[in-house]
């Protein structure tokens, strides 16, 4: 067994999976045309694309406490990691452009614009009992996830062998995925909780899910970001987490939209967890990353609280879902375009007032960009920005969509 936790831990596997997909690191001797990809290649005298700089992560060289990670996210056979300056290759070539555009795709299904596109899509335009259970599942998966990674501060695969094919998340660390975790939570919640409503092939929804946390799972190996054994435990610990919760959805969703307590406990909590959150001697954007996730879940609860009718807005029986029809997808294509612009507004509006004043109060400069990183300015920024989108998503849009007639 622990011999097959190393081989899974190692960064060949990765390599391997990825010469089989057609992604090579860029050599000499490789010259086909329309074949190579290179990001970040240096010219002139700009760094070199095989370097590491703390700006990439707009930290400050003189400041160590808001430097990003040394690239030690070299996970070798021994396990420890390397310090080696050439970790991050950012030169490859690419030898099939189905897969390099299927995983591309694939990893982006595990990012923020996939949250902030189908997370309130689903809420729109499905229902919010099922927007409900997909939120607060992801809220807590991710949670887990972002501190289990900054405990346990495993390495990512080595580069060489491994190409890296994303830069921002070369300053966190590794075990588990959080793609993984967040793909597979999204995917099964979802299908366990339309199955309550609406009648169709049980069988083909976990199919679906199935599918589409493995892309997802696969991208992250096929990116650089993770290796096999990352990308199996954040599945394997989200499928528990689902698995452990389900049975208590009805009761958290009853509480969280009729108790009195629901707003302040959706506000103390979150901010007593971000405050809280695993201190490094590094900057990491783990941290951040961490405290949107609560700001938007936060304001989601808070409006779920204010929204507490909702709970009357889906069938207890089960139906069949809808026909399809062209009328139904302009409708929904047309509450989804209102409502992202909505809140793309909201959310400029509001970084920029909270920005302003945390660095007013703090007496800093806004275009500092070491102050961002100060957990006093960071956390309630960061918090009170996604806070206000995920209560407009919840409550402003809506009433929006009322006052245009789009429902």
């Amino acid at each position: 067994m622990a011999r097959l936790v190393r081989s899974l831990r190692d960064s060949e596997p990765v390599a391997r999976f990825q010469r089989h997909c057609g992604l090579f690191p860029a050599t000499s001797e490789v010259g086909e045309r329309g074949a190579r990809r290179a990001v970040g290649v240096g010219n002139g005298g700009s760094r070199p694309s095989g370097t590491w700089d703390v700006r990439d992560f707009g930290g400050d060289a003189a400041s160590p406490e808001h430097r990003p990670r040394p690239p030690a996210d070299c996970a070798t056979r021994n396990g420890s990691p390397s310090n080696s300056r050439k970790d991050h290759l950012h030169e490859y070539v690419v030898k099939n452009y189905f897969y390099y555009y299927l995983f591309t795709i694939s990893a982006a299904m595990g990012q923020e614009v996939f949250y902030i596109t189908f997370l309130p899509f689903t809420y729109w335009n499905i229902n919010p009992y099922v927007g409900r259970r997909l939120i607060i599942m992801w809220s807590v998966v991710m949670y887990i996830g972002q501190v289990t990674k900054d405990l346990l501060k495993w390495p990512r695969p080595c580069s060489p062998p491994v190409v890296k094919l994303e830069k921002r998340a070369i300053a966190e660390y590794g075990m588990p995925s959080t793609h993984a975790m967040a793909s597979t939570t999204i995917s099964f919640t979802f299908v366990i909780a339309t199955m309550n409503i609406y009648k169709y092939h049980f069988e083909l929804g976990l199919m679906g899910a199935f599918v589409f946390s493995t892309l997802v799972g696969l991208s992250r190996i096929y990116t650089g970001m993770h290796t096999v054994l990352d990308v199996i435990v954040g599945s394997l610990i989200s499928g528990l987490l689902v698995a452990l919760m389900y049975p208590t959805w009805d009761f958290l969703d009853h509480l969280m939209i009729t108790s009195p307590w629901c707003p302040i406990f959706c506000i103390v909590v979150p901010l007593l967890l971000c405050y809280n959150y695993p201190k490094l001697d590094y900057y990491s954007p783990t941290k951040a990353d961490t405290t949107t996730i609560l700001g938007a879940s936060a304001g989601s609860g808070v409006g779920f609280w204010i929204n507490n009718h909702s709970v009357t807005n889906y069938s207890a029986e089960l139906v069949s879902p809808p026909s399809i029809t062209a009328e139904m997808v302009l409708m929904a294509l047309s509450k989804f375009l209102v409502g992202i612009c909505f809140l793309v507004v909201i959310r400029q509006i509001i970084k920029s007032m909270a920005l302003r004043a945390l660095c007013s109060w703090y007496k800093v400069s806004v275009d500092d960009p070491i102050a961002g990183h100060r957990t006093e300015i960071e956390v309630p920024y960061k918090f009170i920005t996604y806070f206000s989108i995920g209560l407009s998503a919840t409550v402003l849009v809506p009433l929006l969509h009322e006052v245009l007639r789009l429902n």
